[in-house]
C-alpha cells in the first residue's frame, strides 16, 4: 500500500508474512514501547497462555499446548483434542505482563480458514467492561468486526470491514482519551470519538481463538489456526525534563466547534493551563496530535485535524512567550480522524 498513514511494517522477504515490524519512529508523535517478532521457540516474557473455559460458553476450552511459537510465528491452533474427549479446543493468550492506559497496538496476522472466532483485543486488568475488540472474525474469513464494550450495561458500538482474513494484514488500534481509531494495512477503517465511552483504565493486549459449539456457533469442521508474525506497540512520545526522559502526560484540549479549528475562550483557557504545566514541569518537548469530527473525506479530515493542531500550537507558543518560557520544541500534526 502506498504511503500508509499508520504503521504497517517494512517489506522483508525473509519474514513469514513478507513484512517485518515497523521501526521505532514509524508513528509520528509516538515512540515504540514494545516489539516482538516471535523469532524464538518459546513464548516471550510478559505473555501468559489461557487455560480452561472461556467466558460465555461452557462448551469452549483453552489449553496450553494449543499456543505455539516457532518458525518466526506465534500460532493459536484449534483442533479436536483427544486429551479432552475430542472436544474442539482452542488457544488464547494475553500480554498480561504489560498493561497500559492509552497507546497504539499493531498486530500482523492471518487466519488459515473459517471455524473458530479469532479476536485481537484490549482487555481491562480489573473489572469488565470495558473491552476494545479491534479485529474479530466471528466464524468466517471474509470480514472483521471492531467492537467497543463500555459501561456497566455492556453497551456496544460495532464497525465492520469486508476483507480476506486468510491473507496477511497489519491490524491496529490507536487508543487516546478522545478517540479510538481502527486501522488495517496503514489505513483507517473505523473510529469511535465519544470520550465518555472510551476506557480510561489499564488494559492488556489479548489474542484469542474460541469455539461456541454448544451454542451452535463458531464450531469448526476442520483444524484451523491464527498466525501472528509480529506485534508492535507505541506510546505517546516522551517528554524531556532536563536530561532525564519521563513518560509523557496526555492532555486533551476539547471540544472544538463542529468542523472548525477555531479556539473558543474555553479552549484558550485549557491551553493557557497547559502552558503553566509545561513551565512548572520544565518540559522541553511537546507533541500535539489533532483530530477531526470524523465527517467528510479522508483528505478533509486530515486537513481539519492538522488545522486544529496548528491552532493549538500557535496559541501555546503565545502563552509560553508570556510566561517567558524558552527552549520548548513543539511538534504539531494531524491524526486525520
Amino acid at each position: 500500500m502506498v504511503n500508509p498513514t499508520y504503521p504497517i511494517g517494512v517489506g522483508n522477504g525473509s519474514e513469514p508474512s513478507g513484512v517485518s515490524p515497523p521501526s521505532a519512529t514509524a508513528f509520528l508523535g509516538y515512540k515504540q514501547s514494545y516489539v516482538n517478532d516471535f523469532s524464538g521457540r518459546s513464548l516471550p516474557a510478559g505473555w501468559d497462555v489461557f487455560t480452561g473455559t472461556p467466558g460465555g460458553d461452557p462448551g469452549s476450552l483453552w489449553a496450553i499446548n494449543h499456543v505455539t511459537v516457532g518458525s518466526g510465528l506465534l500460532q493459536l491452533n484449534t483442533w479436536q483434542d483427544p486429551a479432552h474427549n475430542n472436544q474442539w479446543v482452542s488457544g488464547g493468550l494475553c500480554q498480561c505482563g504489560i498493561a497500559r492506559t492509552y497507546g497504539a497496538y499493531f498486530v500482523r496476522s492471518r487466519m488459515t480458514g473459517a471455524g473458530p472466532t479469532q479476536v485481537e483485543l484490549l482487555w481491562p486488568t480489573a473489572g469488565w467492561p470495558p473491552e476494545i475488540d479491534f479485529n474479530e472474525t466471528r466464524v468466517g474469513v471474509t470480514s472483521s468486526v471492531a467492537t467497543l464494550h463500555f459501561n456497566a450495561a455492556n453497551d456496544q458500538v460495532h464497525q465492520t470491514i469486508n476483507i480476506d482474513m486468510t491473507q496477511w494484514h497489519t491490524w491496529g488500534v490507536i487508543w487516546t482519551p478522545a478517540s479510538i481509531t481502527y486501522t488495517v494495512d496503514g489505513r483507517v477503517w473505523g473510529t469511535m470519538d465519544t470520550p465518555s465511552e472510551i476506557p480510561n483504565q489499564p488494559m492488556t493486549l489479548d489474542i484469542t481463538q474460541q469455539t461456541w459449539c454448544s451454542s451452535g456457533f463458531a464450531c469448526p469442521t476442520t483444524p484451523q489456526s491464527t498466525l501472528v508474525d509480529w506485534v508492535a506497540e507505541y506510546t505517546v512520545a516522551t517528554v524531556q525534563k532536563g536530561t532525564v526522559p519521563t513518560t509523557a502526560q496526555t492532555v486533551t484540549v476539547s471540544p472544538f466547534a463542529a468542523n472548525s479549528p477555531a479556539l473558543s475562550p474555553a479552549l484558550r483557557g485549557k491551553i493557557a493551563h497547559l502552558a503553566n504545566e509545561i513551565k512548572a514541569n520544565g518540559d522541553t518537548t511537546v507533541v500535539l496530535l489533532g483530530f477531526s469530527d470524523n465527517v467528510g473525506t479522508h483528505k478533509h479530515k486530515v486537513a481539519i485535524s492538522r488545522a486544529r493542531a496548528v491552532a493549538v500550537e500557535r496559541y501555546l507558543k503565545q502563552r509560553l512567550a508570556i510566561l517567558r518560557v524558552t527552549g520548548v520544541t513543539i511538534t504539531a500534526t494531524g491524526g486525520g480522524v
